[in-house]
């Protein structure tokens, strides 16, 4: 299988594991649109990715805004969204307003994602949500990440059965080293590091084409539907 020419959409696309599945699927020639809510990390991912892809600015949490982003793309392939904005924290010290921010960002902005684009998906075409891997294993301070982790895996699932012929799936990344840790203090991001990776089999973070190569399958593989594929360096085993 292959994705030339096919249309790619990536919300989230402009940073992070998004980027890498954008760059892996410029490589396999296809059509690649990118969007985030900053413009100024599109232009730079544009850059990056040197090649002519197309950007849209959208906030995944404004439905109308989604319409209309959708309407205006058109037909395409396969929609990946890995965009969200989760916020952590002790479950008793964490505003139930942050939490609830957190639930609209990592769940409810592709639930809608999803609704405004299934019109415009082709045939043969395939949806990609993402979760990640403490929904299998939460550690103290993560309820609100795990929670929303699970409840993506079990839209996937079900989005799988009602959705079909479109082909819905995820992907549960574990510690994937982004350049969202560049803004850390290098310290605490060693430690943090260094104590997330005992934690795994393959003692080392995933790097973002790793995750990527996933996305990859999934888009190619055509009998793979309503599937969680677990990248996680063996954290959920060990």
């Amino acid at each position: 299988m292959s994705l030339t020419n096919k249309r790619i959409v990536i919300i989230g696309g402009s940073s992070g594991i998004g980027f890498a599945v954008a760059r892996l699927a410029v490589k396999d020639k296809a059509q690649v649109i990118i969007a985030s809510r900053s413009k100024e990390k599109l232009l730079k991912a544009k850059d990056r990715l040197d090649v002519n892809v197309d950007t849209k600015t959208i906030d995944m949490c404004d439905e109308e805004a989604l319409k209309r982003f959708f309407m205006e793309i058109g037909k395409f392939d396969h929609l990946q969204i890995p965009a969200s904005v989760v916020e952590t924290g002790p479950f008793l010290e964490l505003p139930t307003e942050t939490a609830k921010n957190s639930f609209s960002s990592k769940f409810w902005g592709p639930y809608m994602a999803v609704k405004q684009a299934v019109p415009f998906i082709n045939e043969g075409g395939s949806i990609v949500l993402y979760s990640g891997a403490l929904g299998q294993r939460p550690v103290p301070g993560t309820v609100i990440s795990a929670s929303i982790s699970c409840a993506v895996e079990g839209l996937a699932r079900a989005l799988s059965v009602e959705l079909a012929p479109i082909r819905v799936n995820c992907i549960s990344p574990g510690l994937t080293q982004t350049e969202l840790f560049d803004q850390w203090d290098k310290e605490k991001a060693k430690s943090f590091f260094d104590n997330r990776c005992e934690m795994l089999i393959i003692k080392r973070p995933a790097q973002p084409e790793e995750i990527a190569e996933s996305a990859i399958h999934l888009m190619n593989s055509n009998y793979t539907n309503g599937t969680t594929l677990y990248i996680d360096g063996g954290y959920t085993l060990k």
